[in-house]
């Protein structure tokens, strides 16, 4: 008979790994053997625990979520991951996957959804919520912003003018209101604040 499933818990607030610790706690199936606060603790304790499934948080000091199982999937390539974060942009969710992660988790689900994720990834199989499945679905094709716009946007998104954009990324300011006409048409936005609405939400400036 195979033992409970071991699991890291991976969380940069403690309500959080507090609230996995306590619902992990109800299963007899599932074994919760470390925590981490961040993406740097995560690899160590992964070295030395090596559990079955990493439940992983996105947004973390020291070192995030995404380069921590870009970290680990090297060494350890059958490492599986689910993440969890509390925003739910195509964006972000599609930087996971490729990472390597096989469930996507809203921390809003936690108390809904955790368990049976566990279970489903620990299985070998993926676990994507309806709505962030239906959000990549609907970013598919064609709206990909790519480095450069998102350098732009990110400038514009800090209070920057195109002028100062041009300076701090030295182009010209016609590059700027070039980038800006892609990136305004890309997102369907009506102005620059919506379109750095948009990014935020979808996750494009996450990174």
């Amino acid at each position: 008979m195979p033992g409970p499933i071991r699991i890291l818990s991976v969380d940069d607030h403690p309500l959080i790994r507090d609230g996995i610790a306590f619902a992990l706690q109800a299963h007899d199936d599932m074994m919760l053997v470390a925590e981490a606060t961040n993406g740097l603790e995560a690899i160590e304790l992964f070295e030395r625990h090596k559990p079955d499934v990493t439940l992983m948080d996105l947004q973390m000091p020291a070192m995030n979520g995404i380069d921590a199982i870009l970290s680990i999937r090297r060494d350890h390539p059958s490492a599986k991951f689910v993440v969890l974060t509390t925003y739910s942009g195509d964006v972000q969710a599609l930087r996971a996957f490729k990472a390597g992660a096989a469930g996507y988790l809203l921390k809003s689900m936690l108390r809904r959804d955790l368990i049976e994720t566990i279970r489903t990834v620990n299985s070998g199989r993926r676990r994507i919520p309806p709505e962030i499945a239906q959000a990549m679905a609907d970013h598919v094709d064609g709206d990909r912003l790519s480095d450069r716009e998102i350098e732009v946007l990110r400038s514009v998104a800090s209070g920057c003018s195109n002028k100062a954009v041009a300076a701090n990324l030295n182009i010209t300011e016609d590059t700027v209101k070039s980038h800006m006409k892609s990136v305004l048409a890309k997102l369907h936005a009506n102005d620059r604040t919506h379109a750095v609405l948009i990014a935020m939400k979808r996750g494009f400036l996450d990174a």
